[in-house]
């Protein structure tokens, strides 16, 4: 989950492809269009797109419902982890559980490091908060400190990765992170 331009698409490429024997699928939600999910097809990873513009001019989240009607679609026999991309919103994805097993957001740091006390829910509502865009820091007005701080404040249980835009060594974190998923999720069913 993310707002809109935070990098949640570019993420999932820059790390689908090196999560070792961790085979992904994604969903992809979006208001309108197919531009999310046709750059991850080019990746040769199972993907579906989910549109929302049949709700009152787009619904702004997915929820389980509208999750459950695209399954279908995927080749879940071939999956170990799917990845759900919910609609760039701050507010109305934390507020809907579709499903998942773990729940991450990405947080450019162009958002301004006021954020989490803005939009607490969707912060409280992670195990994990990638902090994007940090190469960006000597060019914005941001208090790193101040961000992890206010984080803290709402949800101090929060795990935090610092991610740089260009910099894959800096995706291992998040990659590790991701590949994990599957496992925890049969420990708690095991």
């Amino acid at each position: 989950m993310s707002a809109p331009g935070a990098g949640k698409t570019t993420l999932l490429e820059r790390s689908l492809n090196d999560l070792g024997d961790v085979r992904a699928g994604v969903l992809e939600g979006d208001v309108q269009g197919t531009q999310d999910s046709d750059r991850i097809a080019h990746m040769h990873i199972p993907v579906t797109q989910l549109n929302t513009q049949n709700g009152f001019g787009g619904e702004c989240h997915l929820d389980a419902n509208m999750v459950r009607s695209a399954i279908p679609s995927l080749p879940l026999s071939e999956i170990d982890l799917l990845i759900v991309e919910n609609v760039g919103n701050l507010v109305c994805p934390a507020e809907f559980r579709v499903g998942e097993d773990a729940r991450a957001m990405v947080c450019s740091v162009t958002e301004g490091e006021e954020k989490p006390l803005k939009y607490p829910l969707m912060f409280r509502a992670c195990e994990l908060v990638v902090i994007n865009k940090i190469d960006l820091l000597p060019h914005l007005d941001f208090d790193l400190e101040k961000f992890r701080a206010n984080l803290d404040a709402v949800n101090p249980g929060a795990e935090q990765l610092l991610r740089q835009r260009q910099d894959r060594r800096r995706n291992r974190g998040w990659r590790e992170w991701l590949a994990a998923v599957p496992g925890r999720v049969r420990a708690k069913v095991g």
